[in-house]
């Protein structure tokens, strides 16, 4: 393949990974005949909420850092449409909600929220607030969102390559499945990103969020037979927590 060939795949592939898993005008149509061959560029995907949510702990720096670190959250929540904080509600809410796969799969499909996913919204907020609060103080603060964001993203494209859709429609079985190459691809990229960002710090993050995705893996296969976009969007946001608690506690 020429390298203009491949500079126009890679700008495509991000540009359909931007319209999927953010809320940004992007002009022109994307091309979809990539399909899930794209995935490898969701991590890089996740760049631009936390370039933005940077720009905002930078335009109220003088705040303080918890109001800061609060409105950097809701910019990033902005971003994505809050797709992934909906997908981690709907997983507490199905996984621990019914008694079949079935009944779990049909809790996570209403758009009604319960007490599971309540609870997991505000732990997952006051995680990430108070982690990203003391980065911000140490001002670390933009360096470790982009590594999170990069890093966190890694697992949406690692689940759904190795293991297959639970439910007949949704989101996950759309995209497609993307081959194992994309999910080596774009877990290289974000590592090697995020060291050039944070150092060898990223190594131990990106192990705690491997952990974390293959446990949440394991409890998905257990529970509900396979992987969904709601699951999907609870190992992004646990990842980042991951990360940010890994990065915070380097400082």
């Amino acid at each position: 393949m020429a390298p203009r060939d491949i500079l126009q795949q890679i700008t495509g592939d991000l540009r359909l990974s931007l319209g999927l898993l953010t809320r940004l005008p992007l002009p022109g149509e994307p091309d979809l005949t990539r399909g899930a061959a794209a995935a490898w560029a969701w991590p890089l995907a996740g760049l631009a909420p936390a370039l933005l949510a940077g720009l905002a702990i930078w335009l109220t720096s003088g705040l303080g850092s918890g109001l800061s670190a609060a409105l950097a959250l809701a910019v990033m929540a902005m971003v994505t449409g809050a797709m992934h904080e909906d997908g981690l509600a709907d997983t507490a809410d199905g996984l621990w909600g019914g008694w079949t796969a079935e009944r779990r799969l049909e809790i996570m499909k209403d758009s009604h929220i319960g007490t599971y996913g309540v609870l997991a919204l505000i732990l997952s907020v006051l995680a990430r607030w108070s982690l990203l609060a003391g980065l911000i103080t140490a001002g670390q603060a933009l360096p470790a969102l982009m590594a999170a964001a990069l890093l966190s993203r890694v697992p949406m494209v690692a689940l759904m390559a190795w293991m297959p859709p639970a439910r007949e429609g949704g989101l996950s079985r759309a995209v497609g499945q993307p081959p194992l190459e994309a999910a080596g691809i774009g877990g290289g990229v974000a590592l090697v990103l995020a060291m050039a960002l944070t150092g060898s710090t990223a190594i131990w993050a990106a192990l705690l969020i491997a952990a974390v995705a293959i446990a949440l893996g394991m409890l998905a296969k257990a529970k509900i037979g396979g992987q969904t976009g709601d699951i999907l969007g609870a190992s992004q946001q646990l990842s980042e927590i991951a990360a940010l608690a890994v990065l915070a506690a380097s400082l």
